[in-house]
């Protein structure tokens, strides 16, 4: 079976408003002066150029937005401000586990979309947003995501979240 090219469109504009909206908490609580703040406000901004292309193309494509970006909206906030609560090397864990999680979301879009080969504008948008993602995954690894306290609880955690979002968004 194809996949839905809208509901790839769809949950990953969400994923990257998410996104956005979790570096808004970390910054948020951090401020821009805090560790590792420069490299968030850095990864957050590679974020908002992600989302603005991605709600380029679904203005384009008709694609709609998830129901659920409202609740998008304060959740993610809330992670972001509340791993930095936790301390910085929590705020890199949040960032290490989702960006984990969306290393293998856009990979398995990537396998199905060059096995179609029918879509070339939305495989070049995944190939380069991937690689980025994983830029920032070994950016906060390398900042010390690791270290946060209890970091493989926090780290699956948030991932499952992640992975919970990923199939609510695709659908509603």
């Amino acid at each position: 079976m194809k996949p839905d090219r809208s509901e790839m469109i769809r949950v990953d504009q969400a994923g990257e408003f998410g996104a956005t909206r979790i570096y808004a908490g970390q910054l948020a609580v951090m401020g821009d002066r805090g560790p590792h703040s420069a490299e968030i406000r850095a990864m957050a901004d590679q974020e908002v150029g992600h989302r603005e292309e991605f709600d380029r193309l679904m203005a384009e494509r008709g694609v709609r937005p998830t129901a659920l970006q409202p609740f998008w909206h304060v959740a993610g906030f809330a992670l972001g401000a509340g791993t930095a609560m936790i301390g910085p090397e929590a705020a890199m864990a949040c960032t290490a586990a989702i960006e984990t999680e969306i290393d293998e979301h856009y990979s398995r879009q990537l396998e199905a979309l060059e096995k179609d080969g029918d879509d070339p504008e939305l495989a070049d948008m995944i190939t380069r947003f991937r690689d980025d993602e994983r830029e920032h995954r070994d950016a906060a690894l390398a900042a010390g995501a690791e270290r946060a306290p209890a970091y493989p609880l926090l780290s699956a955690a948030i991932r499952l979240g992640c992975r919970a979002a990923i199939r609510l968004s695709e659908k509603i």
